[in-house]
């Protein structure tokens, strides 16, 4: 099979299981009277997480997320065109997963619209950008450190992004529903059709995050850092 579709296949298959599993956990925990919590919802979106990088790293890079894609774009990691692929598939692996969720609790209240992302009661359209600009910020910041940067430990890549979307949706969970990711609040929305102009919000705050994430990591870290001096060779 071609290379590069292979990496479509990978991100639409990692997208998917994120969604999947970020979107349904927020369903269970709602069905069952709030048996997962805050907490267990955070470590369902961290853990699948960490899986998928670990399973399809290797093939496509695992971005996973519209939000990565665009700032790996950004900093010249990823072709345009490749870029742009990337995120189609995303958006299409996370819609499929809407739509199996949609399949699998055909019952569940219209009120929870799928595990749909929604700012809280009393949350501004401003703070919600600013606390998913933030959020995503640390999770890109955490990428280029362990995966790009190669004096980062890349073994543990999965790890630390994993762990990075979970306090993310720990914190932000209560407010917006801690997306740090269009394609997860893409995905139930679509399938739910609740597309507030609150939706907006889970668009341009992580874009923006990674965005400063990435181009502070490449020109600062990376490009801004002082290299070791070579030794001065002695004349004969």
């Amino acid at each position: 099979m071609d290379e590069q579709v292979q990496r479509y296949a990978a991100e639409l298959i990692g997208t998917f299981a994120l969604v999947f599993i970020g979107a349904g956990a927020v369903i269970a925990n709602a069905l069952t009277d709030g048996g997962l919590g805050i907490l267990g919802i955070a470590l369902a979106h961290g853990l699948v997480l960490l899986a998928m990088i670990y399973a399809v790293g290797n093939v496509s890079g695992a971005h996973i997320n519209p939000a990565v894609t665009l700032a790996f774009v950004a900093t010249r990691k990823l072709p345009l065109k490749t870029g742009i692929y990337y995120i189609i598939f995303q958006l299409i692996g996370a819609s499929l997963a809407g739509l199996a969720l949609l399949a699998a609790f055909p019952h569940v209240p219209a009120v929870i619209n799928l595990g749909a992302t929604d700012l809280a009661e009393g949350v501004s359209f401003s703070q919600g950008v600013l606390l998913e600009a933030v959020l995503t910020f640390f999770l890109v910041f955490v990428i280029f450190g362990v995966s790009v940067d190669r004096r980062g430990i890349s073994e543990l890549s999965g790890l630390a992004a994993g762990l990075t979307l979970a306090f993310g949706v720990l914190i932000g969970g209560a407010f917006t529903g801690g997306a740090l990711n269009p394609a997860r609040a893409f995905g139930p929305a679509i399938a739910s059709q609740y597309f507030p102009i609150q939706h907006l919000v889970y668009w341009i705050g992580p874009i923006l995050g990674a965005l400063a994430a990435a181009v502070l990591y490449q020109y600062f870290f990376l490009e801004g850092r002082v290299k070791p001096s070579q030794p001065r060779k002695r004349k004969r």
